[in-house]
């Protein structure tokens, strides 16, 4: 009776352990394969149906569409992610997401952005290799913008409830933007962290679609 229970309990958690280990395996590589191909027809989309009259200043997409293309050239030659409307869990598993309450880009005041460093697509994986001076390009439907960093993201850590560094100037409440700024943030490592590296940059080329 006793070897039957222990052998049932042996059952149940191997059981367990295999459900774990595949619900593991779902999140770092499953939610990979699905999210990436998820980007890869949003890029697509854009490409395709972008005009020099489909995204006007101050014109913001519903939750969940994608919006402009973002490349930073020091993760890669052919680097090149979606940004959507929203920040939500659903939004993020999409590609990268724009915060709703920040500005656009190429407009005064702050265009930030978030995305995962782990789990679906990982678009943002290797986001604290970078450094002061690298170059992110913002592609919209009618211009490029090229923001240049003012500092690594491995070099400021902030909380959830910091939200200063969404202001329109970022810790400057009561300031009137009158640049363009970009802001990157991920999580802080690779496993589950509620903190977050945080990189700003600034607006150096505008060029305008032909």
């Amino acid at each position: 009776m006793g070897r039957g229970i222990v052998r049932g309990l042996g059952v149940v958690l191997l059981v367990a352990g295999l459900g774990l280990l595949g619900w593991v395996g779902w999140q770092y590589f499953g939610t990979g394969i699905t999210s990436n191909h998820a980007m890869d027809d949003l890029k697509r989309d854009l490409h395709d149906n972008w005009k020099p009259s489909a995204q006007k200043p101050g014109t913001k997409a519903a939750a969940g569409k994608p919006i402009v293309l973002l490349r930073i050239p020091k993760l890669g030659s052919d680097w090149e992610k979606p940004v959507v409307e929203g920040v939500g869990k659903d939004d993020l598993t999409r590609g990268i997401g724009h915060y709703p309450q920040t500005q656009l880009p190429g407009e005064p005041g702050n265009f930030a952005v978030a995305g995962h460093r782990v789990t679906h697509g990982s678009p943002f994986r290797k986001l604290l290799e970078l450094k002061k001076g690298d170059q992110v390009i913002v592609e919209t439907a009618d211009a490029i913008y090229t923001y240049e960093l003012d500092g690594s993201p491995r070099d400021l850590t902030v909380k959830p409830a910091d939200n200063w560094v969404l202001e329109p100037v970022p810790g400057k409440p009561r300031e009137t933007p009158t640049t363009s700024t970009i802001t990157l943030t991920t999580c802080q490592d690779l496993f589950h962290s509620p903190d977050r590296s945080v990189a700003f940059g600034h607006l150096v080329k505008a060029d305008k679609k032909s």
